[in-house]
């Protein structure tokens, strides 16, 4: 069998309570993704989605259990992880391409060759013409396209992406949808995507992991199961009306979103008061 390029290995994160006592964000989380695989993660609220992808960064560390890239155990960050967030992460006083070069020239990459490199990748996510411009200039969807040029400019060997589209509107987030599966097609990298919208999860990923919700016992999020993708590697907008979809999407929502057991309990009555209006 061929060594994954990530594996996460019975993962936990506890975090001490304000008012005292420990909560549990993670609980014995494992599984692995190929190399070169796209894995999207899914989850309720509060399962521990974004926990993990920054255990998985290096941005925090985890209470037990071990990351491995490659085989070799994670301790902080590095360059074999690319990151890129929901928020646009973009240095403001930077043009496009002094964005991008900016992972580059920290790493010692000369200004000519790291302006060479940046241009190819920025030319990778279609902003070549874009490369003098600042962020403000730029629409949401295109600032992420120049994160996602920023994060992949150090060639890492994973690129991990926190909800990254979360913030965009339906239609500039189907763009960017089908510009992530070409870009991912092109290079060698291997993604990570959190996500809580299901379409997106299933559109975009090979396999995908769902994390059980934190319970009342404080119990944080568990692996629930991981699901292959029983769909084509061409995939679009298209994908969305495929009754295969369809019918795997139900399934998914019973995993993420079961039937509720308990009867929700009911907000106090709150009697509005009119205000009467002076003269005017």
């Amino acid at each position: 069998m061929v060594d994954p390029a990530l594996a996460v290995a019975a993962l936990g994160k506890t975090f001490l309570r304000n008012g005292g006592g420990i909560a549990t964000a993670l609980a014995d989380v494992s599984f692995s993704v190929a190399k070169r695989g796209f894995v999207t993660v899914v989850g309720p609220s509060g399962c521990g989605k974004s926990t993990l992808v920054r255990i998985l960064a290096g941005l925090e560390d985890a209470t037990s259990g071990a990351v491995l890239v490659d085989g070799q155990p994670v301790h902080g960050p590095g360059r074999d992880r690319g990151m890129v967030f929901q928020g646009y992460t973009l240095f403001p006083w930077l043009t496009v391409m002094r964005n991008v070069m900016f992972g580059l020239s920290l790493n010692g990459v000369g200004r000519d060759e790291a302006r060479s490199q940046a241009l190819l990748w920025i030319d990778l996510v279609g902003l070549a013409r874009f490369a003098d411009a600042y962020p403000h200039q730029l629409s949401g969807g295109m600032k992420q396209r120049v994160a996602i040029a920023r994060a992949l400019a150090n060639q890492p060997r994973i690129l991990l992406m926190d909800e990254p589209f979360g913030a965009l509107d339906p239609h500039t987030r189907l763009q960017m949808q089908a510009h992530l599966l070409q870009i991912w097609r092109n290079v060698n990298i291997t993604i990570v995507f959190i996500t809580h919208d299901l379409d997106e999860a299933i559109l975009l990923g090979q396999q995908i992991v769902v994390l059980g919700a934190t319970d009342a016992d404080h119990v944080g999020g568990h692996l629930k199961c991981v699901l292959d993708v029983p769909l084509g590697d061409e995939r679009g907008p298209q994908t969305l009306r495929d009754p295969a979809f369809q019918t795997f999407k139900a399934e998914l929502e019973k995993l993420v979103h079961p039937p509720l057991t308990e009867a929700i309990e009911p907000l106090p009555f709150l009697r509005l008061t009119p205000v009467e209006r002076g003269p005017p």
